[in-house]
């Protein structure tokens, strides 16, 4: 981690559920010192608990925002309204804000803080919680190259980040943010395939699982395009290549072209006029965190 979040700089997590222990915890294997974390969180006896098992720093959330340089705001969309009123009377223009909610823009927030304050919004999935994150960050009008790398530093210690215009977030948000759960989607669809060929439904799920596993690490570290790698499996008149075809005529790619072309108007429909109604019940932010 850079020196920029490694040294010095004060971070609070507002609203510290899930995702929130997620990266506190990643942040501090990166070698944050645990005096310099802030934590907050709806329940008194829960930020207690987080600061006895990191050694960090519970706080309110007036207290968080008047001390910390970076205010990471982890509740849901729709307690965000709540959680700004109480923050905007003591977050100045100096501060770094970065939501992790999904479906707001960064133009909500500078409405509702100092004039000048940097916001920085990022779209976190579910495996930041394995250190196998995808986060999506991307810079409100006040934000400079500083912020988005204090951003980049936070998230990469609990998977990879990237940067993207704003613009695209809702795109994003459809393939990545709800992207795990097209991926269980298809081994619950698989392991019910197996036990309807004759195994066991645990035999089924592992070699799945395991499958799934070895093919997500040849694609990330082959470098090959998964065209080159599908065809390698695909022999002449063999087995693949008859599943294959079950799945064409069935058209399952054009379902998915339109799944996630649904996913991201969903995003777009949460994100106009500044609603922020939250995605309850979705596969991108669980009722849970």
């Amino acid at each position: 981690m850079g020196a920029s979040a490694a040294h010095g700089q004060k971070i609070a997590f507002l609203g510290t559920g899930k995702i929130g222990e997620a990266l506190l915890s990643g942040l501090l294997r990166a070698g944050k010192d645990p005096a310099d974390v802030l934590v907050t969180a709806r329940r008194p006896e829960r930020a207690a608990e987080l600061a006895a098992r990191y050694g960090v720093v519970a706080a309110s959330n007036a207290e968080a925002a008047k001390l910390a340089d970076t205010l990471i705001l982890a509740v849901k969309p729709q307690d965000m309204g709540t959680l700004l009123e109480e923050l905007a009377p003591h977050v100045g223009a100096d501060r770094l804000v970065i939501s992790a909610a999904a479906g707001i823009p960064t133009a909500w927030f500078e409405e509702r803080l100092a004039a000048g304050t940097p916001v920085v919004r990022v779209m976190p999935n579910t495996p930041v919680l394995v250190d196998e994150g995808m986060s999506v960050i991307s810079g409100g009008s006040h934000a400079t190259e500083e912020h988005l790398e204090r951003a980049e530093e936070i998230f990469s210690s609990v998977g990879k980040a990237l940067r993207l215009p704003e613009a695209q977030q809702d795109a994003a948000t459809a393939l990545s943010g709800s992207g795990p759960a097209y991926f269980y989607f298809l081994v619950e669809a698989m392991t019910d395939a197996g036990i309807l060929l004759g195994l066991p439904r645990q035999v089924a799920h592992d070699l799945i699982v395991q499958s799934a596993i070895g093919a997500s690490v040849m694609l990330r570290d082959s470098g090959e395009h998964p065209v080159k790698l599908r065809e390698a499996v695909t022999s002449p008149a063999g087995t693949t290549i008859a599943a294959i075809r079950e799945l064409e005529n069935h058209g399952v790619r054009a379902a998915l072209l339109g799944a996630l072309e649904a996913a991201r108007d969903r995003s777009r429909e949460l994100a106009s006029g500044g609603e922020v109604v939250g995605w309850v019940g979705s596969t991108a932010w669980p009722t849970t965190w």
